[in-house]
């Protein structure tokens, strides 16, 4: 057998170990047929799902995420020069990158100016970077709100920990690589929570006040005999770079007013306080409605860990319910103002709100970063086919996904 040895594949599979095997063996033979024999390591880069904290990691909130059971994986060994080459199934053109030209790879030109922008981020945190060939297989499906861009840059940071640094770098050094690429090379606004999320494993509780902390949390959908379903409503956002980014925007100049850099330096009380004088100076609504989702999300995930500590389903659910509401009615990134022939997420959601009234259990909500894209439904494992019926026919099966939670978050699995 070519791939990592069958204890670790189970330890990090469980029942799907088998399956994950021939996926190993897999990426081994496109390696060799890609690059010759070569002494290759194995790795894998979880996705992941955003349970409660949707847009609060820009401005220094808080998120409960989840790693799940979809994964990005491959096969790497040194090339033995300074040139980085992935080939990545079913993509015709292989990614090139010049590890001593990186400063002439330009932003905004796909996965190259992505795999560039972490190689300059590993370089300026004082890490070693080098040539490496890489041969990758992915499940995280693309434009699903499981963050595929996420799961790719922390299989590429793993490859340079394990490769060329001694496994010495921390998750938060890799998300910042993902992160500072995702600013710098592809002109995207995005935080650290994607990239955290993929990389820890597990359910965890992200604090982005200060840095950024983790902090483990025993919780899975399964405890609850509860199943995760995402549904993609098929309608991309690769074009909506604009939309993303007011979030983030909106809310700083909010934080501004406030005479700080990030609400998370300030406080809900103290824009109640100043709010007329905020409205005044804003003139925008939607900002300070913003900042009000940001504050009351923030306490929704201290509310929501509380409960999974206390084991209480319900409060969970209502909270999850809460925070859909919130997103669609504060922050407003339900859909894009004046697409009226395009409302996927809405839709989606109106039809999961009924299904789910019927059935008198369960919750449903906007997920990750909105406008377009994902909604996630979370309902009783004995209503999950059903609920997959239902979506089906206007979404199609194929964008229905039930997720699990993986405890291993990026991982190289050896020889």
């Amino acid at each position: 057998m070519r791939g990592p040895s069958g204890a670790i594949l189970e330890r990090v599979y469980g029942e799907d170990a088998a399956e994950a095997s021939q996926r190993f063996e897999g990426v081994a033979r496109g390696f060799e047929d890609s690059f010759g024999v070569a002494g290759v390591e194995y790795f894998s880069s979880p996705g992941r799902v955003e349970i409660i904290g949707n847009h609060t990691d820009h401005n220094g909130g808080r998120i409960l995420a989840a790693s799940v059971t979809m994964d990005t994986i491959c096969a790497a060994a040194p090339s033995g020069d300074d040139t980085v080459r992935i080939v990545s199934e079913g993509y015709r053109d292989p990614i090139v990158v010049s590890v001593s030209e990186l400063s002439e790879k330009p932003a905004g030109t796909g996965s190259a100016a992505l795999v560039a922008g972490m190689l300059v981020a590993a370089k300026a945190q004082g890490f070693a970077v080098g040539g490496f060939d890489a041969y990758v297989s992915t499940r995280v499906v693309s434009s699903a709100g499981i963050s595929s861009s996420a799961s790719f840059e922390m299989l590429v940071g793993e490859v340079v920990n394990h490769l060329f640094n001694g496994d010495r770098m921390t998750v938060a050094d890799r998300a910042r690589m993902g992160q500072y690429a995702e600013n710098h090379f592809w002109n995207k606004a995005s935080g650290l929570m994607d990239q955290m999320a993929c990389a820890t494993g597990g359910t965890v509780l992200l604090d982005f006040s200060q840095g950024v902390s983790c902090e483990k949390v025993d919780f899975s959908f399964d405890d609850l005999g509860y199943d995760l379903v995402l549904v993609n409503t098929g309608k991309g956002h690769a074009d909506l770079s604009e939309e993303y980014s007011s979030v983030p925007l909106e809310m700083r100049s909010v934080a501004h007013v406030l005479g700080v850099d990030v609400l998370a330096e300030s406080s809900e009380d103290a824009l109640l306080g100043i709010l007329p004088e905020a409205r005044a100076e804003l003139g925008c609504d939607r900002a300070l409605l913003r900042a009000l989702h940001f504050y009351e999300e923030c306490r929704r995930v201290d509310r929501a860990v509380a409960a999974i500590g206390k084991g209480d389903k319900q409060a969970l659910l209502s909270i999850v319910t809460e925070s859909g509401n919130s997103s669609w009615k504060w922050l407003q990134n339900a859909f894009v103002a004046g697409s009226a022939a395009e409302e996927p997420i809405p839709l989606a959601l109106a039809m999961s709100e009924i299904f789910l009234s019927r059935i008198g259990a369960g919750a449903c909500r906007l997920h990750g970063g909105g406008f377009a894209g994902v909604i996630m439904c979370v309902l009783p494992k004995d209503e999950t086919a059903a609920y997959v019926d239902f979506m089906s026919p206007v979404f199609g099966r194929e964008n229905v996904y039930r997720m699990g939670t993986r405890q291993t978050g990026v991982v190289c699995l050896g020889a």
